[in-house]
């Protein structure tokens, strides 16, 4: 008998602190809309506190372009995918770059950057501010992209999830990047010249699918900015929504997956430099065909192009005057991360696994098109009604993903509730944000 006493007080102390436990790191979901909430209050007291943006047009543009290669001298972890467990990769299937775009007019100058990695890390954007200080161009005037490829450097996370996904943190890679993307400004400013800017847009559904919601809409359009310099020079940046995910987390290779392809491909041909940065590709996915990862790669790329080639002689030029860019504070939902449909981890719990940074939007205006880069997977699915508004608006819109932010998945708000990666385990600071960040998306093509 006295035995059992025991063993009962032992399951009561172990039950109690089970509960404690959960009570101390899970609580309910936050539900309540997001119009009712002080983060959208002060999203809302932001913009009407700024001037719908003057047009700046001191003198026609000038553009250059330059690329840094940031391969590391020997295998690092492998960013991408978390099975891998941080396992560095075996060999260097092509090198890995930043590549950059300066655009100035007399008054304003803006760098465009986008770099061959899984995202614009937070500690990498750390780092870049302090670099970026002491050149002629600051932080708040670089619009960051990735081209999202799950085969290139890791050690770039300080945090649990980070070590997850990118392997153990190693400050030495983190350095590496954030110098190449300022070598990457600096050569490009050394080729300043004037040139001529164009955009074009193009239907290709042949390589994008929805990978996460059945019956759900896709966003096909290839977008495409053309700079032909005074001296015949061209620089191409494209932006598609299929993940780079060609290449699949067994196949253990450096290498920017399609978008490399494509763009060695287009300053073959087509340009002498060509950028690519991730759109919307939050549940978009790329086409594999192929009998192996690589020949999958090469069969995208080329079939982008194809998409693109017969458009690029149609898009007319344009002598440009104005640009502006800003960097602009994202007020977001406290973390509501969730571990099952209706409950979450508490904001400490998250913060701690996943860490804390600054969310921002970068925007930048040249000629009619308004590019607006989101710190986060922005879903395709959000697309159309934006570029329909803009479109109104007489702006071609270009959202891009992985602006040195990261808030997780942005997917439509009837999704919510469905159980899977990219609605469930994903889903990071909802809910209502399909609906939330589109309203930020009008009120900025409102003001640009």
């Amino acid at each position: 008998m006295r035995f059992l006493k025991i063993l009962l007080k032992i399951v009561l102390g172990f039950l109690v602190l089970v509960v404690a436990l959960l009570v101390f790191t899970i609580s309910p979901v936050d539900n309540r809309p997001y119009q009712e909430m002080p983060y959208y209050k002060t999203w809302k007291q932001q913009m009407a506190q700024w001037p719908t943006s003057p047009s700046d047009t001191t003198r026609s543009l000038q553009v250059g372009w330059g690329k840094v290669n940031f391969t590391p001298l020997q295998p690092t972890p492998t960013a991408g995918y978390g099975v891998r467990q941080g396992k560095p990769y075996t060999s260097v299937h092509d090198s890995v770059f930043v590549r950059a775009l300066v655009l100035q007019n007399g008054k304003t100058k803006a760098a465009i950057v986008s770099a061959d990695l899984l995202i614009i890390p937070p500690t990498v954007v750390e780092k870049l501010k302090q670099k970026l200080a002491k050149t002629a161009i600051p932080f708040e005037n670089v619009y960051l992209g990735a081209t999202h490829t799950h085969n290139s450097v890791g050690g770039w996370g300080d945090t649990f999830t980070g070590k997850l996904f990118a392997g153990n943190f190693n400050p030495d890679n983190v350095e590496r990047i954030a110098e190449a993307i300022v070598q990457a400004i600096a050569q490009a400013q050394t080729k300043l010249r004037p040139a001529r800017v164009g955009y074009g847009q193009v239907a290709d559904t042949l390589h994008v699918r929805n990978r996460a919601f059945e019956g759900g809409t896709i966003d096909p359009y290839i977008r495409t900015l053309q700079f032909v310099q005074d001296n015949g020079q061209k620089a191409l940046l494209c932006s598609y929504a299929a993940h780079s995910t060609i290449l699949s987390s067994e196949t253990m290779v450096l290498s920017r997956d399609y978008p490399g392809v494509l763009v060695d491909s287009l300053e073959q041909g087509e340009a002498n430099f060509a950028l690519f940065m991730a759109g919307a590709v939050g549940s978009m996915g790329p086409k594999e065909v192929g009998n192996t990862d690589l020949e999958g790669v090469i069969n995208e790329a080329d079939g982008v192009e194809n998409s693109v080639q017969p458009m690029l002689p149609q898009v007319a030029l344009k002598n440009v005057k104005n640009l502006s860019i800003k960097t602009i504070a994202l007020p977001l939902r406290e973390p509501n991360a969730r571990i099952l449909l209706g409950w979450r981890l508490r904001p400490w719990v998250f913060n701690w696994a996943f860490g804390k940074f600054d969310a921002y939007i970068k925007v930048l205006r040249v000629g009619n098109v308004l590019m607006v880069g989101l710190p986060c997977d922005f879903s395709g699915e959000l697309m159309a009604d934006l570029s329909t508004y803009a479109q109104k608006k007489g702006l071609n819109l270009v959202i891009t993903s992985f602006n040195g932010g990261y808030a997780g998945y942005i997917t439509p708000d009837k999704y919510y509730n469905q159980d899977n990666y990219e609605t469930l385990t994903m889903n990071w600071f909802g809910p209502y944000n399909g609906a939330y960040f589109q309203e930020i998306v009008r009120d900025l093509i409102d003001k640009f």
